[in-house]
């Protein structure tokens, strides 16, 4: 996939865009996510901002920890600059259509349910000490594109 290409996904997911090729910023409701590409070293990330650490107690930054084994499928909880982040990586040209929106979705997801389920989708992986409380949790629905 190129910039183009994601570019149209984005939009086709996004309530608003912003930015030029390789550097988007775009809302989905009222969460701002941010995609970055660099066709150099091939690479993207979508990610969202989440909370600011030092608003976060040690329960909260070890459920995180704990919903990258099990419940944040293809994105990750992270810290950067003193923010949590949902975070999604992938190599720019191997992506496709469909994992580019899968993407979204999961980031956002896993932002809105930070605090409660930690998920990006509804699977969860055998093991989470909270897996079924997890499956009753609902991911957030995303515009249809």
């Amino acid at each position: 996939m190129g910039n183009a290409e994601l570019k149209t996904v984005i939009q086709s997911q996004a309530d608003e865009v912003k930015g030029q090729d390789g550097q988007w910023q775009f809302k989905i409701n009222d969460r701002v996510l941010i995609c970055v590409t660099d066709n150099n070293h091939n690479r993207m990330r979508i990610i969202t901002p989440i909370v600011e650490i030092q608003k976060l107690n040690t329960e909260e930054i070890l459920s995180a920890l704990a919903a990258n084994f099990h419940t944040a499928l293809d994105v990750k909880y992270a810290i950067s600059d003193d923010i949590m982040w949902s975070v999604f990586i992938h190599p720019l040209k191997q992506l496709t259509k469909a994992q580019a929106r899968d993407a979204i979705e999961q980031v956002y997801s896993a932002a809105e349910t930070f605090g409660s389920s930690y998920s990006s989708t509804h699977l969860v992986f055998p093991g989470s000490e909270e897996s079924e409380e997890n499956t009753d949790k609902e991911t957030v629905p995303l515009k249809q594109g």
